[in-house]
């Protein structure tokens, strides 16, 4: 049995069906006698929702090969410590996140498990992550991530004080260098970690801006769907208040053909009461004249 087969396969379930496809795999595997696949299926982390979204979107070619790309971008714009282009970046970072987050919960969708916005948020924050750390770029692309990474606004290996550092602690041999090509001197390093620092605080500020987009994109989803619950029960009730009113103009008209009904059932009793006494009457005279007769 191949493990990673059976790992593409169960990382495309929705994560409530995981686990038990994941254990039916490893017992799988024992009966199969292949116990070092039951081993690395059985280590298989069960991915959380947000991880599972994200891994729906990094399955689609296009899209993931235009967040790696963006990420490579931004990477060597640190490296080069070029601002024009980092700036521009920059901007086209949100765009991007923002888009993709929106496609990737379309993708949920279809799959039968549509999210909730925090759920995107936290699908924002892996693909920020993506963009960040090349580390978690590579984990992602194998759609395989289970969890939400920390997200980190620096990019690794791209100081260039580390790079001055390196250089310092190696051997020191007197090479004659052109006279156009100094080496930089304190002025320059200073500039150089003045602009790294400014980059940096820039990717910083920019995160934050994103996230703060994200939560007031958040809330007024909210605000739709709490907008949409209020209009539903403003309908329930109108609805009800309607049918209330014709509930109340059945009973009074019932309780008026009842008040009708009882005088009617007082006026019937009257007129039986009379006819009674008139029916007794009646038969008291029979009984006299009929007794009248014989006595003759």
């Amino acid at each position: 049995m191949d493990a990673d087969d059976v790992a593409e396969d169960l990382y495309r379930l929705p994560p409530v069906q995981f686990t038990a496809a994941r254990n039916a795999q490893v017992v799988e595997a024992k009966r199969a006698g292949d116990a070092a696949a039951a081993r690395r299926i059985a280590a298989f982390h069960k991915p959380t929702l947000a991880a599972w979204v994200s891994n729906l979107l990094a399955r689609q070619k296009e899209e993931a090969g235009q967040l790696l790309e963006l990420a490579q971008a931004l990477r060597e714009a640190h490296r080069t410590l070029d601002p024009g282009q980092f700036r521009t970046l920059s901007h086209q970072q949100h765009a991007v996140i923002a888009g993709l987050a929106r496609q990737a919960g379309g993708l949920a969708r279809q799959a039968g498990q549509p999210v909730s916005p925090s759920v995107l948020h936290e699908v924002e924050q892996i693909l920020r992550a993506v963009l960040a750390d090349p580390e978690v770029a590579e984990r992602w692309a194998t759609g395989r991530l289970t969890k939400v990474p920390a997200v980190s606004t620096d990019f690794p290996g791209t100081s260039p004080l580390a790079q001055v550092s390196k250089k310092d602690a190696e051997p020191e041999e007197p090479t004659p260098a052109p006279a156009r090509e100094k080496a930089p001197d304190a002025a320059e390093e200073k500039r150089r970690a003045r602009l790294k620092d400014a980059m940096k605080a820039a990717t910083e500020a920019a995160a934050e801006a994103s996230r703060r987009d994200d939560d007031v994109r958040r809330a007024e989803e909210e605000h739709e769907q709490a907008t949409a619950r209020r209009s539903a029960a403003d309908e329930r009730v109108a609805l009800l208040t309607d049918r209330l009113g014709e509930a109340e103009e059945e009973r009074r008209t019932a309780a008026e053909a009842a008040d009708e009904a009882a005088v009617r059932v007082r006026d019937a009793a009257r007129e039986q009461k009379a006819a009674r006494r008139k029916a007794a009457s009646a038969s008291r005279a029979v009984e006299r004249l009929s007794g009248g007769g014989s006595a003759r």
